[in-house]
């Protein structure tokens, strides 16, 4: 009887190789031949998984966006009675990607935002990736904004854009040594607070 293949097991595999790869050398550095002798596969096993490079690279930067919302999700189911507040700042922290293990995640997230520049099959993965982010965002504060009484108008969708692009920054002034992790923590912080002190003051 045939071997069965599990395809997603290889498919996921392979993007793992991408990355390891791309963390070593850059996307430029990406090559199938490459990605096969990292994975420990044949080149028909990448090439039957994949038609071309982008289409790998596109899988793989969708893996590595699913990667850090399991993450994400799982810092929030251990504290499951947090407030909006708390699940926000956790989110937002994990999504900077400012820990020492995620360093080698943040050079390649960076590496596939610079592609991203000159592909378009990127771009489209990465927009649908922050536009998820922005949504999961404007609803926690949308919450806080329920949680107490309003100070003045908050706009849940404008506040979760400057949240993101402000993670999203901080990212890369890490990577570059512009800040410390601690900095970039305080940074982030710094801004939650700032908002909800701006935006709500606790019921009476």
């Amino acid at each position: 009887m045939p071997r069965q293949v599990d395809h997603v097991g290889r498919r996921r595999l392979i993007a793992e190789a991408v990355c390891r790869l791309a963390d070593e050398r850059g996307l430029e550095g990406v090559t199938l031949r490459d990605v096969a002798a990292r994975a420990e596969v044949s080149m028909g096993a990448v090439q039957r998984c994949f038609r071309t490079k982008e289409e790998m690279l596109v899988f793989a930067l969708g893996y590595i966006g699913e990667r850090i919302g399991e993450r994400v999700q799982a810092r929030l189911v251990r504290s499951p009675a947090q407030s909006a507040g708390t699940a926000l700042g956790h989110a937002a922290t994990e999504i900077s990607l400012l820990a020492e293990e995620h360093r080698a995640e943040a050079r390649v997230w960076l590496a596939f935002v610079a592609q991203a520049a000159v592909s378009p099959a990127l771009a489209g993965t990465l927009k649908a990736n922050y536009a998820a982010l922005q949504d999961a965002f404007a609803r926690l504060i949308a919450e806080v904004g329920e949680e107490a009484e309003p100070v003045g108008p908050l706009d849940p969708r404008r506040e979760a854009r400057t949240l993101l692009a402000l993670a999203d920054g901080l990212t890369t002034h890490v990577l570059i040594g512009h800040l410390t992790p601690q900095d970039a923590h305080d940074v982030l912080h710094a801004h939650l607070a700032g908002l909800w002190e701006r935006r709500v003051r606790p019921p009476h």
